[in-house]
């Protein structure tokens, strides 16, 4: 059933939400040069901002190792620019291995391939395509660099699907002083899962060796149901499909479920279909209601009940990500599964009570534990939370507000969203966080990866 472009109002909207990015970061670098330069960083929300004493683009791995030890420190890698915590701004050197990019090898006999991790993720995506081949797993967003994403524990949605970076089997590394350390399961263990989510502090990424597997399509459905009847059946749903998700619409009581099956059905779009042109249209409903929840919460519930299921079928990455053109900043949690539901239910009631204003979705997804060290699925499963709002809107008022149920419900902070966590909350959090600072400090003694902010994240 098509909807109307009133039925669709909401389903526009939080699509935005859950699209991909439009752009690389504000502000990054313009130029694919090693010239020192008075140049300002944003990120891609506007929320993050440096101005790095040198923008350094190398345009080779031997490039990059040989001018480490010389680089202005700290040295921070920098990707698309979508972390939201404060990773990236330096005012040393600003590094970006945009340039240090494609596909290196595929082993037809082992289905693996070995990207340089300057790589975008929908660069890859369709460099495998040409191989008939597929990523394990595609976020949201696939604007990002395979180094970014893997080293912020970067993660789509299936409940028998780990992030990305669990599917990584080896990776290569510049360190600070220009060593190149190969690493794997078998050679030099250790580094290997430290580097798999490194938030950029052992070194500089330079190849990613992945599994993958055989190219397949999707059949994309959503549909609206009250958010009490989904939270209630998210278990069962998680196991009926490979990927499945929802987003709750603040103050409406409704969610839009999300689910992608694999299927050998040929392609179709909604030629009609424009995940961004409702925005508007539910700001300006937040806007005339905000002053009478009731009021959204009847004309929400009203305009949702009894639409039709909306479906599209693609190429795997084609529907699990699309562009994303209204900015937003954004705390994700990643809460264990048996506390998850009451962990959301807790959020929705609080942020309503509390009457923050907002109209960006709540985002619930399940992803599988893996073993990296500072993976948040680090042990076993768990659902992530997100929280988003408008990028002209403080993101203060409703992260205070929720931020606290999350850390009640043992939630680890995804590493490229916004939290307030300290040191002593991540040696809390992690088992392996002193194994990690080990390594760190056997790569990089002088620190030069680490900004003041980076020093207290990890305590020094």
């Amino acid at each position: 059933m098509r909807l109307t472009r009133r039925e669709a109002l909401a389903l526009g909207a939080v699509s935005a939400a859950a699209a991909g990015l439009t752009g690389t970061a504000r502000g990054l670098i313009r130029e694919a040069d090693a010239q020192t330069r008075d140049i300002a960083w944003s990120n891609w929300s506007g929320y993050l901002s440096a101005t790095p004493a040198r923008v350094f683009a190398p345009a080779s791995v031997d490039e990059l190792a040989g001018s480490m030890a010389q680089l202005p420190a700290p040295i921070r890698p920098v990707g698309a620019g979508h972390s939201f915590s404060a990773l990236v701004p330096t005012d040393g050197t600003l590094l970006s291995i945009d340039r240090i990019a494609g596909l290196d090898h595929f082993d037809e006999m082992t289905g693996t391939v070995r990207f340089k991790a300057g790589t975008r993720l929908f660069h890859a995506a369709q460099a495998l395509e040409d191989e008939n081949r597929a990523l394990p797993i595609m976020p949201d967003i696939n604007k990002q660099t395979f180094a970014g994403a893997i080293s912020t524990a970067t993660h789509g949605t299936g409940i028998d699907l780990m992030a990305l970076h669990g599917f990584v089997t080896g990776l290569t590394l510049a360190t600070p002083s220009g060593e190149l350390i190969r690493c794997s399961e078998t050679e030099n263990s250790d580094i290997f899962k430290a580097a798999q989510v490194s938030l950029g502090s052992l070194g500089i990424l330079t190849e990613i060796e992945s599994q993958t597997r055989p190219l397949h399509r999707l059949r994309k459905s959503q549909w609206f149901e009250p958010i009490e009847d989904v939270i209630a059946n998210a278990p069962e749903l998680a196991r009926e499909h490979r990927h499945w998700e929802f987003y709750y619409l603040p103050y409406t009581g409704m969610a839009l479920v999300i689910t992608n099956d694999e299927t050998e059905a040929p392609v179709w779009r909604d030629p009609d279909r424009d995940d961004n042109k409702d925005m508007a249209d539910l700001r300006m409903l937040e806007s005339l209601t905000w002053w009478a929840p009731p009021l959204r919460r009847f004309l929400s519930r009203r305009l949702m009940t009894g639409t039709g299921a909306a479906s599209e079928v693609d190429t795997y990455w084609r529907v699990l990500s699309s562009e994303r053109a209204v900015r937003f900043n954004e705390m994700e949690y990643h809460v264990p599964v048996d506390a998850a539901q009451q962990c959301l239910r807790e959020v929705v009631s609080a942020v309503e009570r509390a009457g923050v204003r907002v109209f960006f979705p709540f985002e619930f997804r399940y992803i599988k534990g893996d073993d990296a060290w500072l993976s948040p699925f680090e042990g076993g499963e768990r659902c992530s939370i997100a929280i988003h709002r408008y990028f002209e809107e403080d993101p203060k008022p409703i992260q205070d507000v929720v931020e606290p149920i999350f850390r009640r419900h043992d939630g680890r902070p995804h590493w490229g969203k916004m939290n307030t966590l300290g040191a002593a909350d991540f040696a809390s959090l992690y088992p392996h966080w002193q194994d990690f600072l080990d390594v760190r400090e056997a790569l990089d003694p002088e620190g030069r990866l680490l900004t003041p902010y980076m020093r207290s994240l990890f305590g020094l």
